[in-house]
């Protein structure tokens, strides 16, 4: 789906995942921020995360995205939390963003991994701007049970995209990363992502009938309700990992 598509879809959400509100705010307490706690969120979407976080635990933060609607949403944002002298947003691309290295006590990526072509390179992105001791926070889906191919064909998403929840603990490991904590989506954080989608495309579609991108929406509106009822529910889970680099011999040993 287009980027503009995106916009238009989730035009209603402030969070642009299936994390709700009480789940986004269960994260930060796990992660135990203090002032001046540094984070760079990369695919920032509305900056809901930073602006949050900076409003409740005095955190600085850069946000980076590539969608001019959601960023001037993100500004907005932290503005109405009188948190835009401690929040950044920044228009860029988060696969080629560069950084000084190793500037952030924290790195997140909620529900982006296509940065870099899926889980374990997106963490091999974040490690670049990570100090020593730091936390990576990734949002990735996962399979709560093996999906029949018709699953896969519906849900457009390849068998080997995603793995189970021990698989992706393993696929951070392979990466160099401990999962340390986690929260998790459950089916109504999932419908509260999906189903608001639904209404704000059917609104648009009846607002402009006659756009050339008419089409296209109407398929996705059908494909997205019809996939989310009939196999995402069952099949695919979501959720936020709390990772942290493993620990080297000379570490381990010092």
């Amino acid at each position: 789906m287009s980027l503009r598509f995106h916009e238009i879809a989730e035009s209603r959400h402030r969070i642009l995942n299936p994390l709700t509100d009480d789940k986004l705010n269960l994260l930060g307490e796990i992660c135990g921020f203090t002032p001046g706690t540094r984070i760079l969120d990369l695919a920032c979407g509305k900056g809901e995360l930073l602006s949050r976080w900076a409003h409740e635990y005095a955190i600085e933060g850069v946000g980076v995205d590539v969608s001019e609607v959601f960023l001037d949403a993100a500004r907005k944002r932290a503005e109405e939390l009188a948190v835009a002298h401690r929040v950044e947003f920044v228009e860029a691309d988060a696969s080629t963003y560069t950084d000084a290295p190793e500037s952030y006590d924290v790195v997140s990526c909620i529900g982006a991994t296509w940065i870099g072509g899926g889980l374990k390179g997106t963490l091999s992105l974040m490690r670049r701007w990570l100090r020593p001791g730091g936390l990576v926070l990734v949002g990735e889906c996962y399979w709560q049970s093996p999906p029949p191919p018709e699953a896969l064909a519906a849900l457009q998403i390849g068998e080997d995209d995603f793995t189970s929840l021990i698989g992706t603990a393993d696929r951070a490991e392979e990466a160099g990363f401990e999962l340390v904590e986690m929260v998790l989506a459950d089916p109504d954080s999932w419908d509260r992502y999906m189903a608001p989608q639904w209404w704000a495309i059917s609104d648009w579609l009846r607002a402009n009938p006659d756009h050339p991108d008419v089409p296209a929406l109407r398929d996705f509106l059908t494909r997205s309700r019809r996939s989310h009822l009939e196999y995402g529910r069952d099949y695919l889970g979501w959720g936020v990992f709390v990772l942290r680099p493993l620990r080297t011999v000379t570490e381990t040993t010092a």
